[in-house]
Order: C-alpha cells, then structure tokens, then sequence
C-alpha cells in the first residue's frame, strides 16, 4: 500500500488485507475513494462528520458528472470503512446509514460469440512470436484464454492459481475467491489439455501456476494486457476486458440450459440478484429472434 498519513484508514486498509482478503485493486481503489473524501470534508473528522455532510459530497460527485457506479463505489468504500470504525474504533454511529444512494445504471453484459471465442482461443498459436521470448509463451496464453472461458473465474482468482489447485483427475480447479471464499469449479478438457501442454513445455511442477519468462507468477495486469492482445489480433470488436470471457461463460452456459442457481455457483456470485443480470441478455435475444422469425411478431 502506498504511504496513508490517517491512522484510521491504514488500519482499515490494513484490515481488508489481511483479514478480508481484499484484492489489491480493491484497497486501491477503497484509499482513494476515502482520502477524496477526507480531502472533501476538510475541517470535519471522521468522528465528527455528519450525514448532511456525506449529502453534501455525494451532490458534489453529482454535479461532476460522474456516472452512477462510480458513485456508488465511493459510497461503498465509505460505508464499509464507517462499519470498520463502529466494530472496531469504538465510533458510536455510522453517518452514512442515512444517505440514500442513485439507484444503480442497469447495463447489460457484453459477451462473445461462440464464433468470436473460438477465433481468441486460436490467436496465440497464430500470433508471430515475441522477440526473445521463451517457446512456451504461447502455450500459456492459450491456457490462460481456455481456463478463463472455460471456469468463469474472475482476473485475480485466475492470477492466484497455483499449480496444486488444478485437478485433471476430477476436472476442477480449486478457487479462493471474494471473502477468502473457498468454490471447486468445473473445467472443461480442453482448458486442461492446454494447461498440460503448457506445463510440460515450460516445466512447470508446482508454485504459481501462470508464471512470466522470469519465472514469476504473472500479474494480473500483464494477464489484462495479453486478453487485449489477443482480442485485437483476432478482431473482435468489443472493449477489451478480461471480464468479458467471465460473461460469455455465463451467458453461454445459460443458453444451453443450465439453471440459474449453478451459474450462481460457479461464479462465486454471494447474490442470485447479481446473476439475474445474466437472464436479460438471454431474454433480449430471444426477443430478437421471435421479432426475426415469427410472422406475427
């Protein structure tokens, strides 16, 4: 963590991260969203801060255009830090139980086609290769992209995998996931056909298994750069995101008919309100389809 001059929001911080196994991303994004804030309410403490106060921040946000889920991330950092200082600093209220929040924006998730996916799961093996790097580079980012697809796992859950976590005997992958977590996600052949050949071309018996030429386990943010590579190289035109593989293993799945309550499941989702998302893009493709097929549509 980067230098936090507050006492209380390098406990908090400290907190997450060791006891709540927050990603990094996270308690990044948790500081800035608390020293904004801390920076906003200039003479006021967080002892002394009322609800007008956090009212009159949240306007101010408001007033900046900011889009409604940047909002609600700030108010959430805030929210979860006041719940820290009640539990654990002895703070008699939590101000920010009277502040109403704008509702959330309803986005849909953007997915790839079963066509698009197969074109970015052959892009490595048809990629030139890089100077200089080692042969089994391709190998693993055609791992990566097959596991990703085919496990639904979230960026940081993929770059935490070790080598022991993998099971090829029971086609599953043992996964720490949000709040330490523990799920065991099915996997598909080919993701572990693809892990094998990696495996064996890098020499890779256990530790990390993702690791870069170096021998280190890869970042999450150089396996956020190789999806974009690759969704380049094979001309898909959507914004670059690691998540959108997460959402077409979802949507994919409940095309074909699994239940709401698996997907659930195996996205790790604490909410079936989260997952329900899923169901609309469904939903609007079939509505699509009927107004395309059926003559009385």
């Amino acid at each position: 963590m980067a230098t936090i001059r507050d006492p209380l929001v390098r406990a908090y911080l400290t907190t997450l991260r060791d006891e709540r196994n927050a990603s990094p991303r996270t308690i990044i994004n948790y500081q800035r969203a608390l020293e904004a804030a801390a920076e906003f309410l200039e003479k006021k403490n967080w002892r002394t801060a009322q609800a007008d106060d956090f009212r009159t921040y949240l306007f101010a946000l408001m007033k900046k255009n900011r889009s409604r889920a940047t909002i609600r991330l700030e108010f959430a950092a805030l929210r979860s830090f006041y719940r820290y200082l009640c539990e654990r600093q002895g703070f008699p209220t939590n101000p920010l139980l009277a502040v109403s929040l704008p509702k959330s924006e309803k986005h849909l998730p953007v997915f790839l086609t079963t066509t698009q996916i197969d074109a970015l799961l052959r892009a490595p093996h048809q990629a030139k290769p890089e100077k200089q790097a080692p042969e089994w580079m391709s190998w693993r980012d055609a791992a990566i992209l097959e596991l990703f697809y085919s496990s639904g796992l979230r960026l940081a859950e993929l770059a935490a995998l070790d080598v022991r976590d993998i099971d090829p005997y029971n086609e599953t992958v043992r996964v720490l996931g949000k709040g330490s977590k523990e799920r065991v996600v099915p996997v598909g052949e080919p993701a572990l056909e693809a892990i094998q050949h990696y495996r064996q071309r890098a020499k890779i018996q256990a530790g990390p298994l993702f690791v870069s030429k170096l021998r280190r386990r890869l970042g999450t943010s150089s396996i956020w750069n190789l999806v974009k590579k690759y969704l380049r190289l094979a001309e898909i035109p959507i914004p670059a995101s690691p998540h959108k593989l997460r959402h077409s293993f979802a949507t994919h799945l409940l095309d074909a008919g699994a239940d709401l309550r698996s997907v659930q499941s195996l996205l790790g989702h604490a909410s079936l309100s989260t997952t329900q998302i899923y169901t609309h893009v469904t939903t609007e493709r079939l509505k699509r389809a009927y107004e395309k097929a059926h003559p009385r549509a």
